[in-house]
């Protein structure tokens, strides 16, 4: 059996080191048992992998004997039969192909069955040293526990329920909104289907529906639909259900970065930097014990229990602004997020919509007016690599309000004034409700 990593396909027949790497990091991607893994536990698995070739008729793995590791199906077929003397009801005969896996990668046992080579056979195998990186606490990280990661990270934790589908819950720290956070049901559902594509992709663009509110009180299933798997894009469809009812679509494109041509027309707007302005709870302390705004109001709001969001927001614009249809503030994730550009991306699409729609309503905001407003459509493309535990600017724009929908567009830069990210939003814009009044029809 050869040590030495196999070709991939004649696109690397004669390819350096690298690029073999890439390959097979894009190969395991493609597992169903991997998907659950952080992209940095693929890459090492990668690096560990050794290449096992039996000719037909060879035993991979013979029952009662110990097994050298995970082994994974390159190329071939191999059939699995238990021993002639085993019960018939008992006989697990049948054959395994291409990302078909077996034995055991996290502890050395001897194997149950006969594995053996039906054609020419080729194999990854993970050596036994090396079953900790199948090991994974959270989505994202495989060392860690949930509870020692930041708030984001915990809010985009989800369970693997089977190959493709997830669970994700909101927790009591989250923010609600009296119903599940939008900008929740984007990231979550990029980070489901983030686990289906190779960790050498990345998402570059996705396109959101909003159907139904959602329940916080519920946990939320994310059935991932495998649209398309090319060479460079990867294409899913992710359906978001609460009582067996679809309330929420997200269609997301993800690409393999290569080199291409480059241009930025869009400017970063002159603002103060982030150390100098306030976050949310700063201003809500101030406000508190400010006396131009009525105690009533005071009154109220230091009676509520106030939860920072984990989102770190500093605005650019005073009071006087508020008016306008445009919105500037730095932002962040709390806290340090683990280094996966899978992860940082969905925390930038969980923080995309907070705020974010509220802002076609501002030039209509005028003192006893209560209004409610409902995200229709979200639209994002990630032009750059983005690190959302550092300070991101977000210059919101709406230049249409009309038939009950507002329309805004955002744009994300980095500090260093490049255009990371482009958006896009159209939310339902209304007057709530007074009592007596006659009920309008439900979305």
């Amino acid at each position: 059996a050869a040590a030495s990593l196999p070709d991939l396909g004649a696109t690397v027949a004669n390819s350096g080191d690298d690029s073999r790497w890439c390959a097979v990091t894009e190969f395991l991607g493609q597992v169903p048992l991997l998907q659950c893994l952080p992209g940095s536990s693929i890459r090492r698995i990668a690096e560990a992998v050794q290449v096992k070739h039996y000719e037909p008729g060879d035993y991979v793995a013979r029952e009662g004997e110990p097994v050298d590791g995970l082994c994974i199906i390159l190329d071939g077929q191999a059939e699995v039969s238990a021993p002639a003397n085993t019960e018939e009801a008992n006989r697990p005969d049948y054959v395994l192909n291409k990302y078909d896996y077996f034995g055991y990668g996290t502890n050395s046992s001897v194997h149950q069955v006969n594995v053996i080579a039906v054609t020419k056979l080729s194999c990854f195998v993970l050596p036994s040293q090396y079953g900790h990186l199948l090991q994974t606490k959270t989505i994202w990280n495989a060392e860690e526990t949930p509870e020692s990661h930041s708030l984001m990270e915990q809010i985009l934790h989800l369970e693997k329920l089977e190959v493709d589908i997830f669970r994700g819950f909101t927790l009591p720290e989250a923010p609600t909104f009296n119903q599940v956070f939008g900008g929740q049901l984007i990231a979550q559902a990029l980070a489901a289907a983030s686990k289906t594509v190779d960790c050498l992709k990345l998402v570059h663009s996705l396109h959101a529906i909003f159907l139904i509110a959602g329940d916080n009180n519920m946990p939320i299933i994310y059935q991932v639909h495998r649209e398309r798997d090319g060479t460079s894009f990867a294409t899913r469809k992710v359906e978001a259900k609460q009582k067996g009812l679809v309330m929420f679509t997200l269609i997301v494109s993800f690409q393999k970065e290569e080199l291409g041509f480059e241009h930025q027309a869009a400017i970063m707007p002159d603002v103060p930097p982030p150390e100098q302005l306030l976050n949310m709870e700063e201003i809500r302390e101030r406000r508190l014990t400010d006396p131009r705004f009525p105690m009533q109001y005071r009154n109220s709001a230091a009676k509520k229990k106030f939860v920072p969001w984990p989102i770190e927001m500093r605005f650019c614009q005073d009071s006087k602004s508020q008016h306008e249809p445009s919105l500037h503030y730095w932002f962040r994730a709390r806290g340090k997020l683990s280094d996966d550009p899978a992860l940082h991306r969905c925390v930038v699409a969980y923080a995309s919509d907070l705020l974010y729609s509220g802002v076609s309503l501002n030039p209509h905001r005028k003192r006893g007016l209560k209004t409610y407003s409902l995200s229709l459509d979200h639209s994002m493309w990630f032009h750059k690599p983005v690190k959302a535990d550092d300070w991101l600017l977000y210059v919101i724009d709406s230049p249409s309000a009309h038939g009950g929908r507002g329309f805004v567009t955002g744009r994300m830069f980095n500090r260093q004034g490049e255009l990371i990210v482009s958006l896009t939003q159209e939310a339902l814009i209304r007057r709530a409700k007074t009592p007596g009044q006659t009920p309008r029809p439900k979305l």
